[in-house]
């Protein structure tokens, strides 16, 4: 198949859902099922391979060395495809029978979508779906992990695309990957961390960044938390299907049962990348005021905002000697009054290495501008007490209502970043006494402003809309503050 095929194959099977569930729902069916038909097209290849090599010992082709994952008697999807009634009941008995044989690697991972419920999927609705997904052979020989992971992120893509606001959860603009991953410059044989790791596409990128260059991808060490049960299921299928083995995905909320422990403390990374959830309001700020794991270097967030919680558990969990992260925020992080002591403290630190200022629509089904926050607890000796600012605001490209950066656009950005140097407009670099003198406030509008030839500046209406909400967020930080101090 070529890639165009295979993608037009697999979104068939989300079309063949339309008008029995709601589009956001569509992933906890497709790609359970896409890997369940994945991995028992490789059994089968693997089982061939392992007759040739044996001039044909049944016995030996079944031994579990011979296999990546074990599919127990009955759970095969040739057994299910045989099945007339009562359909999703054998679905889920299979799934779970091999989640069972497998318990190291594939527990948990056909998450717990509802397979029995006639009245959301008929037999009739599973049976179509099933037949076809058993269209095309799955195995590596017709599609390599390549190809497959290509249509697998496609796929995730279209689910975002698809499902609305909940999009965001589960799907980090790929073009905003790139850049991070650029800018991180991940090595073999380093930790990489994902606390809010949705389907796992900044953990995947610095594989196959890697992997594109070509050097030593294998040796990554690829960790990452997501909250929820499918998105996590979703980012270890991710991984599978890209050929990536050596990692580890787990299901939990962050700040309250951080999963990555060692000695009773948080594990040390070299490099987090991080899409947190932000603005979140349902999290618990007592504990994080006497938190178990000292995450509360420079204070306790406010309880409407947790972004602060997750950017002190990111500094928290990075390396003392070569740890360094980069966080894509809403500009808001840079300057809002109720973090303005965390945010000083921080920058105090020396920890601030860059703040780049990105365009509106960067993230789903939302006008904000984003920003990438980038830390190191090593700096370079000519960068220590230096924050170099960049104002890519206007380097983005609208399509529609999502935007995205073009090659240009981060060509321009990641050389601004290397060369650490002023570039009139663009990019400038700034002590952290001046920016200590400013309250601590990043805005980055204090700093680096690109010029008009006549002094003017003309908006378009996503550009107009987007400085009014966020001269509304300065605002509102502004009078809650005020309130606060009222209060007291």
């Amino acid at each position: 198949m070529t890639q165009q095929t295979l993608e037009k194959y697999l979104w068939g099977a989300a079309t063949a859902l339309r008008g029995t569930i709601d589009a956001g729902d569509y992933k906890q069916y497709i790609f359970p099922l896409l890997f369940f038909k994945r991995i028992c097209d490789v059994y089968d290849e693997e089982y061939r391979q392992a007759l040739e090599d044996s001039d044909g010992d049944l016995e030996y082709a079944a031994f579990a060395e011979n296999h990546r994952f074990q599919i127990p008697d009955g759970a095969h999807w040739k057994e299910v495809r045989e099945t007339t009634t009562h359909v999703g009941m054998a679905i889920q008995n299979a799934m779970r029978a091999i989640e069972k044989a497998n318990p190291d690697t594939l527990f948990g991972i056909f998450g717990d979508a509802s397979w029995t419920n006639k009245d959301r999927l008929s037999d009739a609705t599973l049976t179509h779906l099933i037949e076809h997904f058993s269209q095309y052979t799955l195995d590596h020989a017709s599609v390599p992990d390549d190809q497959l992971g290509n249509a697998y992120e496609y796929l995730i893509k279209e689910f975002a695309d698809d499902s609305g606001h909940t999009a965001a959860e589960f799907y980090t603009n790929r073009t905003v990957v790139k850049l991070m991953t650029l800018i991180m410059d991940p090595q073999p044989g380093e930790s990489i961390y994902d606390p809010t790791c949705g389907s796992g596409g900044l953990l995947l990128n610095c594989a196959l960044h890697l992997k594109e260059e070509g050097k030593e991808y294998r040796t990554l060490k690829l960790y990452g938390q997501e909250i929820n049960l499918i998105t996590s299921a979703i980012a270890r299928m991710n991984m599978f299907m890209h050929g990536i083995e050596e990692f580890s995905v787990v299901r939990g909320d962050t700040l309250a049962r951080p999963a990555f422990l060692e000695n009773d403390e948080l594990k040390k990374f070299n490099v987090i990348l991080a899409n947190p959830p932000y603005s979140i309001k349902s999290w618990d700020r007592k504990s994080f005021e006497n938190d178990p794991y000292g995450r509360n270097i420079w204070g306790t967030p406010p309880q409407g905002c947790a972004d602060y919680a997750f950017q002190q558990h990111i500094q928290k969990s990075l390396d003392d000697q070569n740890g360094r992260s980069i966080s894509l925020w809403p500009h808001g992080v840079l300057f809002r009054d109720s973090e303005a002591e965390m945010r000083r403290k921080m920058i105090e630190d020396d920890l601030v290495e860059c703040v780049i200022g990105l365009g509106p629509n960067l993230f789903y089904n939302s006008p904000m501008e984003a920003c990438l926050l980038i830390t190191k607890n090593q700096k370079e000796e000519s960068r220590r007490g230096k924050v170099l600012i960049i104002n890519a605001v206007k380097e983005v490209r609208q399509d529609k209502n999502i935007a995205f950066l073009e090659d240009r656009h981060i060509d321009k950005i990641f050389k601004a970043y290397q060369n650490y140097v002023d570039n009139e407009g663009f990019a400038k670099v700034v002590t952290t006494e001046q920016i200590l003198e400013n309250k601590g406030n990043l805005a980055i509008n204090l700093y680096a402003r690109p010029e008009d030839s006549n002094n003017e500046t003309t908006l378009n209406f996503g550009e107009a809309f987007n400085h009014w909400t966020l001269s509304g967020e300065q605002l509102n930080s502004s009078m809650k503050s005020l309130f606060e101090t009222l209060e007291n």
